[in-house]
């Protein structure tokens, strides 16, 4: 998906592909189950979500994987051994396919992001 024109996270959803709508929209579910007191807003073409004006979490449909931005160096550290092995960058995970999306993962990153703020990589 080229980044999206969407202006809200329920039409985000309406274009991605259909094989990516489920475990995109499981990532929300968690997302605004976890991160409740935070804002859901489109920034950057993907669902951000936002404490006090700064974006923390964020995913997206690209084109070969599914990525899940948790944009916390304070986690990445302290989930280093949870996080060993998944194909990363310096700020987010990418799956490839939607069924190598580890939810018990992602809901206690999301736990942990919404717990306390911290510094943004």
């Amino acid at each position: 998906m080229v980044q999206s024109k969407a202006l809200t996270v329920d039409d985000y959803l309406a274009d991605v592909p259909e094989e990516r709508h489920a475990a995109l929209a499981r990532l929300r579910d968690l997302c605004r189950a976890e991160l409740a007191d935070f804002t859901e807003a489109m920034a950057y073409g993907m669902p951000t979500y936002e404490r006090n004006g700064t974006a923390e979490v964020a995913f997206a449909s690209q084109k070969q994987y599914i990525s899940l931005y948790v944009l916390r160096s304070d986690l990445r550290e302290a989930f280093a051994d949870r996080l060993a092995g998944l194909d990363m960058g310096k700020g987010c995970l990418r799956f490839r396919r939607a069924d190598q999306i580890d939810f018990d993962l992602v809901r206690d990153l999301l736990r942990a992001t919404a717990a306390h703020p911290g510094t943004i990589c």
